[in-house]
């Protein structure tokens, strides 16, 4: 039950619907955080479970390795649309670098998937856990009790070896929430 309910798209989903937070305007900005979530999260989850129903992926956790480049691939593809309808909006910066980081963790979490079965679900909830601690303060972390869960989650079921689920932990504790500061940064 863990693993369903703290898969990566509905993680992303919660943490992109937050991300307005680190910008002026919050919490009237909360619809282009979830504007984000449907553009970045549902919709390549749903063109995920198509795959699924289809029969061209195996299931909607992409368990099998080869798998994961086209679906991370058309991902991709699906947050670009996003990143592109955000921009045309007006989207606050913190949304913006929060897609962009979401883009680049995309990119390496494929790279790295091609050679070796990295865990999305830790990378996924260690960097929402990480960016609700930042974005609202120690009384959040709390939050991070959720890492060993999905962790523990996804090692009884064999899903992934204990390297696979602490090197995807790190990279969405420090990769992908550590682009998402640069970005934000950056943008403004």
């Amino acid at each position: 039950m863990i693993t369903e309910v703290l898969q990566p798209p509905v993680v992303v989903a919660v943490q992109m619907i937050v991300s307005p937070a680190a910008s002026p305007g919050f919490p009237g900005t909360l619809w282009y955080g979830a504007i984000a979530a449907a553009l970045t999260c549902l919709l390549p989850f749903v063109m995920l479970l198509a795959l699924v129903r289809a029969g061209r992926v195996t299931d909607h956790h992409v368990s099998e390795r080869r798998q994961r480049g086209p679906v991370l691939a058309a991902s991709l593809a699906c947050v670009l649309v996003g990143l592109g309808v955000l921009m045309v909006i007006g989207a606050p910066p913190s949304v913006i670098a929060m897609v962009l980081a979401l883009v680049g963790g995309i990119v390496l979490l494929g790279l790295v998937s091609l050679v070796w079965k990295i865990s999305g679900h830790a990378a996924a909830i260690t960097s929402a856990a990480v960016s609700f601690v930042i974005l609202f303060g120690p009384a959040w972390w709390a939050a991070l009790l959720l890492v060993p869960a999905v962790v523990w989650s996804r090692l009884v079921l064999g899903a992934h070896t204990l390297a696979q689920l602490v090197a995807g932990a790190l990279f969405g504790g420090a990769v992908v929430v550590g682009l998402w500061r640069l970005l934000l940064l950056w943008l403004a």
